[in-house]
């Protein structure tokens, strides 16, 4: 009898696919998530903002052996208007700041495996120290794929990477401010059109400061923007209730785990 109990045991450990705790158990909602990198590094991330190529790469990986479709803020705002979520989970990929680590690294694992992404410039570093160069800028944004399609995509992290939120108190007078705000978001949008085909019109907030501002929107709208990436951790689950000027993301950090993807996408 215990010999019978052992065997019944082990076949249900096999049948039950032997899974880890840990391991993420995807929802049947399907979600949308949207990941915010910054410089990937060639060796070991030298700061908790880098990402290591290796770990960078095992990322695209992992987003493919999960059947997460890569999709970008213009299908994000299709489904919007659709009302309807995508049939599988989606993902976002995002990147902040300007590294030339995206030209020599990001952007040939990224064609590698056919993926899109958007890049958010921080306009007055173009050119400067580690930064892209307006050459390099000009070369990712005319890439395109056998379909035709330009997978990757420029939007403005502002002018000069400032605080747009909390830094409202340094200036006398409201108008002072909204001229700010508009000089931040206008200078950095026109600067990054003459580099690159078509209008930029995502925002990505320098270092998520003012998440949901009703000023900061309203600037991002004057100026012809149609989306705003925050900070803010979280997975885009209800398309019906999604603000695109309010929209979510995951850092993917030095020590993030691919596991997390799946954590944000079930939840």
């Amino acid at each position: 009898m215990r010999k019978i109990t052992f065997s019944f045991y082990i076949i249900l450990l096999i049948f039950s696919g032997c899974k880890r705790e840990d391991e993420p158990a995807y929802a049947d909602k399907p979600q949308i998530v949207v990941l915010m990198y910054h410089k990937i590094s060639c060796g070991q991330a030298s700061n908790l903002y880098e990402r290591s190529k290796e770990e960078f790469e095992k990322d695209l990986k992992y987003l493919i052996n999960n059947n997460i479709s890569i999709i970008s803020f213009s299908d994000l705002e299709n489904i919007k208007k659709a009302g309807k979520m995508p049939a599988r989970h989606s993902a976002i990929i995002t990147f902040d700041d300007g590294d030339r680590s995206w030209y020599d690294i990001a952007v040939p694992l990224l064609k590698r495996y056919g993926m899109k992404a958007t890049f958010f410039l921080w306009v007055e570093k173009i050119g400067s120290n580690s930064f892209l160069n307006r050459y390099e800028i000009q070369y990712i944004s005319n890439i395109s794929y056998q379909s035709g399609i330009k997978p990757f995509v420029f939007g403005s992290h502002s002018y000069s990477h400032p605080f747009l939120h909390s830094g409202k108190s340094n200036f006398a007078t409201p108008e002072e401010y909204n001229l700010f705000l508009n000089w931040e978001l206008s200078r950095s949008k026109e600067c990054i059109e003459e580099l690159t085909p078509g209008e930029v019109t995502i925002l990505a907030l320098p270092y998520g400061d003012g998440a949901g501002d009703p000023g900061i929107i309203a600037a991002a709208q004057q100026n012809r923007y149609k989306f705003i990436r925050t900070s803010r951790n979280d997975a885009i689950g209800d398309i019906s209730g999604l603000d695109l000027f309010n929209i979510p993301s995951l850092p993917m950090l030095a020590n993030t785990e691919q596991d997390e993807i799946g954590y944000y996408l079930n939840n």
